[in-house]
């Protein structure tokens, strides 16, 4: 790896870890992960994936989550109706329907493909209900967060020349002023 892929790489980790330090997700959670690699380059969105960077970046953030016992959900583009790829055991633990479709390089994105490409069961499922995530190049991942969703200001801004955002959720407040919250 070149420096500028090393600090890519490096940057991705730094961003991550800070977030899951900060929102504290508790185990067995699905944390969801939309990027574009085009984005990180400087291109716009889907007109310079480059298999590289997916892949660099997938490899290395992979056992940040498995350590913490997360499942991480890859989104893919809308080509793919921004289906994610997900590992098989997080489908039976929370009811995900699976869908017939591999992703590849211009029709499911450089980390979905990546990701297809290094889970030990990957599968696709359309819709998920994640507890957070991050969208590196302003991919969309909001329908994947659960309701209510809290953006969180990082460190890091952008990984490349990719804008960052992170987004997680917390229980609804209901009950108005009589209520009691924790």
């Amino acid at each position: 790896m070149d420096i500028a892929m090393n600090n890519i790489v490096s940057d991705t980790k730094d961003a991550i870890t800070e977030f899951l330090n900060y929102i504290r997700i508790p185990r067995g959670e699905v944390f969801v992960l939309g990027a574009s690699s085009s984005e990180i380059l400087g291109a716009k969105i889907g007109k310079g994936s480059n298999a590289e960077i997916g892949e660099a970046i997938i490899k290395e953030i992979l056992p940040i989550f498995n350590m913490r016992g997360l499942f991480l959900a890859v989104q893919g583009c809308e080509h793919i109706n921004r289906a994610l790829v997900i590992e098989k055991t997080a489908t039976l633990r929370f009811d995900y329907e699976i869908v017939s479709v591999i992703p590849k390089g211009h029709a499911g994105g450089s980390f979905a493909t990546a990701a297809y490409k290094f889970y030990e069961e990957p599968v696709m499922v359309e819709k998920i209900n994640a507890f957070a995530g991050i969208d590196i190049g302003n991919t969309f991942i909001g329908m994947h967060v659960r309701y209510v969703q809290v953006p969180y200001r990082g460190s890091i801004e952008k990984i490349g020349k990719a804008n960052i955002n992170y987004l997680y959720s917390r229980p609804k407040l209901i009950g108005g002023e009589r209520a009691e919250y924790k």
